[in-house]
């Protein structure tokens, strides 16, 4: 059902997840653990579901919090529960609340969970290349910060998402990258097709990481596209000529601290 990055499982008083497709009761192109409350699924199903992570993360359904995902670089701060009607509109989600679970979703972009053991705040992001390459990851940080973080403390994972081997790109997205750094060569490589390239969008990510000042870096490796099992993926669902796809959850969190 979920999958945990050991650098972030091993810090005390903080639970995450990034939740796999497995443990859900959604079927289908959406079979199982269909976190999308945006996709087309039956509503209900993907309540339950999503109140199946909640438990996982020992918190409230109403408590696992995600906001309205624009591919932007924008993050926001957590203080009390909205719906999703109420969400805002922005990529990035953090908090320094006990109980509230700073949540994301995906289908190929990047989930990436953070969190700063020391000033007890927590932040999840959305960084496909759009929020990548634009600034999610430092718009996160800076909100962080505002709860008090600091960089040289926060440690960051990244989780499922599609791999340099899947993910094929033009010319045009080449050209976005080189012409605003040609060092951003090294994130491409060629690919079979004429005119085409492989992208490492982890590896951009991690870049942005480290030129933020985050040093403590996970990479989980894994790659939504090619497994199936365990993995939605967007573009395996557009390459099939499928209707919809099904989303997967990250989601971070703060236990309570306990009381003497």
């Amino acid at each position: 059902m979920k999958i945990e990055a050991p650098s972030l499982a091993a810090l005390p008083g903080i639970r995450h997840a990034f939740f796999t497709r497995r443990g859900g009761v959604s079927e289908g192109l959406y079979a199982s653990l269909n976190g999308g409350m945006g996709s087309q699924d039956d509503l209900a199903k993907v309540s339950e579901n999503r109140a199946r992570m909640a438990g996982a993360l020992g918190i409230e359904p109403a408590a696992l919090v995600a906001c309205w995902q624009v591919h932007s670089p924008d993050a926001v701060i957590l203080e009390t529960p909205w719906t999703r009607e109420d969400a805002p509109k922005a990529d990035a989600v953090v908090t320094a609340v006990p109980g509230l679970g700073a949540t994301i979703t995906v289908a190929d972009c990047g989930p990436v969970l953070f969190a700063d053991p020391v000033a007890r705040v927590v932040g999840a992001a959305h960084a496909g290349w759009k929020g990548a390459f634009g600034g999610v990851i430092e718009g996160t940080l800076a909100a962080m910060e505002r709860l008090g973080a600091r960089r040289g403390d926060i440690h960051a994972a990244i989780g499922p998402l599609i791999r340099q081997d899947s993910y094929e790109v033009g010319e045009d997205f080449l050209a976005r990258f080189l012409d605003t750094d040609p060092a951003f060569a090294r994130f491409f490589k060629p690919a079979e097709r004429p005119g085409h390239a492989l992208f490492n969008l982890p590896g951009f990510i991690a870049h942005r990481l480290r030129e933020a000042g985050v040093e403590r870096i996970e990479d989980l490796g894994l790659d939504t596209y090619s497994d199936e099992d365990r993995f939605f993926s967007y573009r395996r669902s557009t390459h099939r000529k499928e209707p919809d796809y099904g989303r997967l959850v990250a989601a971070i969190t703060l236990a309570p601290t306990t009381q003497t």
